[in-house]
């Protein structure tokens, strides 16, 4: 059977693991089904999975992405929560992204450039929402030093960042979607997550690569401010 993969020429200039990072791409059937559907990234099939299995993203839920870019999870996440209003005699949803930088319109998402980290965050958020969110999730990944230990310890404060301003703007009952990395220092964060929420669960979606640490932690039955301490 003639071999369809497609091999990547090196080329002057870049570096091995560039080009293999590049042919891999090019083989991915979920960047090929990406390209296909309509999709900013393959991350859109996790959100997908995630989705299917927990059932979080309903009509009429109001919805906070968090590090948005390039808008693949709010492309799944507009239809499914009924961000436009088309699926008549069911609740119309709400979406808010947020990213360091402009992302391209996505009909249905209401996108906003903002640091999460910054003082009064959660109070933007909640303005632009219009109250309290059902949903938090992030597909965030730190900027990569190379160093797998310290890529590590970076993903996670990163995520649990995003467990605090998911603490602040959450509603009762609500659900809380991370992505973090496999490595050991991740038991502070389920700790905090088994806290404040009823159940936590963790996930590793087909559409994540196999040679990837990275898994995806859904909280799910937010207890609530009272449950902090």
């Amino acid at each position: 059977m003639r071999d369809l993969r497609v091999k990547v020429k090196s080329a002057r200039g870049r570096k091995l693991s560039s080009t293999l990072w590049l042919e891999r791409q090019l083989n991915d059937p979920y960047v090929q089904r990406a390209k296909k559907e309509g999709y900013r990234g393959r991350a859109a099939f996790k959100i997908m999975e995630l989705d299917d299995k927990y059932r979080f993203l309903v009509p009429g839920a109001r919805v906070v992405d968090l590090g948005c870019a390039p808008g693949g999870w709010c492309q799944v996440a507009v239809p499914r929560i009924n961000a436009l209003g088309e699926k008549s005699g069911k609740a119309q949803g709400r979406i808010i992204g947020l990213d360091l930088q402009e992302v391209e319109p996505i009909a249905g998402a209401e996108l906003h450039v903002l640091d999460f980290l910054e003082d009064g965050a959660d109070d933007k958020v909640k303005a632009w929402l219009g109250g309290e969110a059902d949903v938090v999730m992030s597909d965030m990944a730190a900027a990569s030093s190379g160093h797998k230990q310290t890529d590590h310890l970076r993903i996670i404060a990163l995520c649990e960042a995003a467990a605090y301003l998911a603490f602040d703007v959450l509603a009762p009952g609500g659900t809380f979607v991370a992505k973090v990395l496999a490595g050991g220092a991740e038991g502070e964060l389920q700790k905090l997550l088994k806290q404040r929420f009823a159940k936590v669960a963790n996930v590793k979606p087909g559409a994540s690569r196999s040679d990837s640490s990275e898994k995806f932690v859904v909280a799910t039955g937010f207890k609530g401010r009272e449950a902090e301490g």
